[in-house]
C-alpha cells in the first residue's frame, strides 16, 4: 500500500484549504447560525467553480476525473474546517453511485449541474430499527417505492434521492423527487438538517438492480465518514495542543502536566489510528479491491476513538471548552453526529463479528 499523495492531490487539497480557510470561519459559520441556515451556498459554489465539488465525477459530465482518494482527502479538510458544504452528502452518497451504476441519460441529467454546483443530492439509506444498511425493507415494485427512511441530509434542498430498496431478486438503488414523499424535518448534534422520508407507493426510477451496487455505496459513505471524522478530530487535537501550550498555570504552560501530557498522547495515538485506518479502507476501495471489513474498521476508530478525542479535547480546555465564543464546541458537535451516522461503534463491532462467526475456521 502506497499512501504517499502525489502532486496533483497535494495541489487540489490546497486549493480546497485555501477556499475552505478563507470562507469557513467562526464568524461565517456564526452567521449561518443566526440566519437558521445550514447549508453554505457561497463556498459551495466556489468549491464548484475552482473544480473541487466535481473532482470525483467523469469528466464527460463536467467532472475532473479523479478517484476516491482524492474526493475522502477533500472530506478531511471539510471536517478540519466544519465546513457546512453537502461534498459527502451529494457527492459521495449521491453523485458518485449515480456516476458508476446510472445510464448515460440519468448520468448527464443531474451530475453536470453536481459539479457545477447548481444540483444537489442526497442519499437515503437509513431504516428506524435496522442496523443492517444491506438489507432494506423498503419496497420497490419496478415504478414505485415504499417505507420510511430516516437521517436523510437535506433532503428539503436535494433534486433527487438515491434510495436503497429491496425487490424478490435483492437489494437495489431507485431515484426519487423528494415532492413524491412526505419530508419531517430534524436536525443533527452538527446542526445538519436532516428528515424522516415517509414513501408511499413515491414514483421511483431503477438506479440499477446490480446486486453489489448498495454494498459498493455503503463501503465508501462509512469511509467518507471517517476521512471527515480524520479531519475534525485532527483539528480538535491541534486546538487542545495549542491552548494547553499558551494557557499557564503555577508558573508553567499546562501542556507540561502529566495528566494533561498523557490525555493529549492518547488523543494522537487515536488520531493516527483513525488516519491508518481510513487511508487503509481508502486505497483499497480506490484499487477496486474489496474493503468491507476495512470500511467497518475505519468507522469504528471514527466512533470511538472520534469520541475519546472529542472528550479529551474538553477536558483539557476546562470551562472554554464549552464557551460558543470558542472553535472547540463546533467541532465536539460535528464529532457526535460523525459518531453515530450510519452506524455507531457497536454497530460496526456487531457486524464485524457476525462476519466473523460466519467464516469456516
Amino acid at each position: 500500500m502506497d499512501f504517499q499523495t502525489t502532486e496533483d492531490q497535494k495541489a487540489l487539497v490546497g486549493l480546497a484549504t485555501q477556499i475552505l480557510s478563507e470562507r469557513s470561519t467562526k464568524k461565517h459559520l456564526d452567521s449561518l447560525d443566526e440566519q437558521g441556515t445550514w447549508f453554505d451556498s457561497e463556498t459551495w459554489q466556489q468549491l464548484a467553480k475552482a473544480g473541487v465539488v466535481g473532482a470525483s465525477l467523469k469528466e464527460d459530465v463536467g467532472g475532473g476525473g479523479l478517484g476516491f482518494t482524492e474526493l475522502a482527502l477533500l472530506l478531511e479538510q471539510v471536517g478540519a474546517h466544519v465546513a457546512q458544504v453537502p461534498l459527502f452528502e451529494t457527492v459521495l452518497a449521491a453523485a458518485l453511485p449515480l456516476d458508476r451504476f446510472g445510464s448515460d441519460e440519468q448520468r448527464h441529467r443531474d451530475l453536470p449541474g453536481v459539479a457545477a454546483g447548481t444540483t444537489l443530492l442526497t442519499a437515503a439509506l437509513v431504516e428506524s430499527g435496522r442496523d443492517d444498511l444491506r438489507e432494506p425493507i423498503t419496497r420497490f415494485t419496478g415504478t414505485t417505492v415504499s417505507g420510511t427512511k430516516t437521517s436523510v441530509p437535506l433532503a428539503d434542498l436535494a433534486a433527487r434521492l438515491v434510495v436503497s430498496a429491496t425487490t424478490d431478486a435483492g437489494p437495489v438503488l431507485v431515484l426519487v423527487e423528494p415532492q413524491h414523499a412526505v419530508l419531517r424535518a430534524g436536525t443533527t448534534t452538527s446542526g445538519l438538517p436532516v428528515f424522516e422520508v415517509e414513501l408511499a407507493d413515491a414514483p421511483a426510477e431503477l438506479l440499477t438492480d446490480d446486486p453489489t451496487a448498495l454494498g459498493w455505496l455503503l463501503d465508501r459513505a462509512l469511509t467518507g465518514l471517517a476521512a471527515t471524522a480524520l479531519g475534525v478530530s485532527g483539528k480538535a487535537l491541534q486546538l487542545s495542543a495549542a491552548y494547553t501550550t499558551g494557557r499557564e498555570q503555577f508558573g508553567r504552560p499546562i501542556a507540561t502536566f502529566q495528566a494533561v501530557g498523557h490525555r493529549l498522547a492518547d488523543a494522537y495515538i487515536d488520531v493516527e489510528g483513525l488516519r491508518l485506518t481510513t487511508l487503509q479502507a481508502v486505497w483499497l476501495l480506490d484499487s477496486g479491491l474489496p474493503a468491507r471489513d476495512e470500511a467497518r474498521i475505519a468507522k469504528w476508530w471514527a466512533s470511538e476513538g472520534g469520541h475519546r478525542i472529542a472528550h479529551a479535547a474538553q477536558h483539557v480546555h476546562g470551562g472554554v471548552g464549552i464557551d460558543i465564543d470558542y472553535e472547540l464546541p463546533r467541532y465536539f458537535r460535528w464529532s457526535k453526529h460523525l459518531e453515530f451516522a450510519l452506524g455507531s461503534a457497536q454497530a460496526q463491532l456487531l457486524s464485524l463479528g457476525a462476519t466473523l462467526a460466519a467464516e469456516p475456521v
